[in-house]
């Protein structure tokens, strides 16, 4: 599945009270197995909150952006802001796996093998567009210059409005979206650090036009200045 996937990952979880886990989506989808069944998570515009309780554990793959399209063979973007079971857009029966996966006795190497197996039988097509568009979201994550929809057109060499639709059919969401998801990452990277964060200096190296227009940002996607919620973390 390398193609296609990025990433498995496990969440497991013991504890008394209730833990509520806050979540700043990324620009890709997910696939987990939870509530009995295989789940696919579109593209969340707005950060969330995951409440675990009890004990208990999930399973999930991480597509690469636009790499779940060969999959879903449709527009990735009526997936946006929802959460689907798997058999019901992939066609593939997933309650039976996703029951194998959320047996707690399993290991980890089990896990991602069940995983691939059923992913492997839905048998997504190589797909030259989904594989370039992650690439293309790759230079994104790791390049903080890239700023502007207009930049990323150019790299890509199309025009702004063909990278906008592919990403919009591939991706889930536009390419402004996606550079300026990558960049509040980029802030709850530097707030996480444990370093002093100078903001103003922060602001200025991810295109922001100064610290105030960051701490706008960040407040809308988090719910306190960038300032307050590292103190709390």
């Amino acid at each position: 599945m390398r193609p296609w996937v990025d990433y498995y990952w496990r969440v497991r979880w013991e504890g008394i009270e209730p833990h509520e886990q806050p979540v700043i989506p990324q620009s890709r989808i997910h696939l987990a197995a939870e509530e009995g069944r295989l789940l696919v998570h579109g593209i969340n515009r707005r950060t969330f909150t995951r409440t675990l309780t009890g004990t208990g554990h999930v399973i999930g793959a991480s597509f690469r952006p636009g790499c779940f399209r060969p999959f879903l063979r449709q527009s990735v973007r009526t997936l946006t802001d929802r959460v689907v079971p798997a058999g019901d857009v992939v066609g593939v029966d997933d309650v039976e796996t996703a029951e194998w996966l959320l047996d707690p006795s399993r290991s980890d190497e089990q896990l991602v093998d069940g995983m691939n197996r059923w992913l492997s039988s839905a048998q997504p097509a190589d797909d030259r567009v989904a594989f370039e568009l992650a690439d293309l979201v790759s230079r994104v994550e790791a390049d903080r210059t890239v700023v502007r929809a207009e930049q990323l057109a150019a790299i890509a060499g199309v025009s702004l409005r063909t990278l906008q639709r592919r990403f919009d059919d591939y991706v889930g969401i536009g390419p402004k979206w996606v550079i300026q998801r990558c960049r509040m990452l980029d802030v709850a990277a530097a707030v996480h650090s444990g370093q002093p964060v100078d903001f103003a200096s922060l602001a200025t190296e991810l295109g922001f036009s100064d610290q105030p227009h960051l701490t706008r940002a960040w407040t809308a996607l988090v719910g306190s200045p960038p300032a307050t919620y590292r103190n709390r973390a």
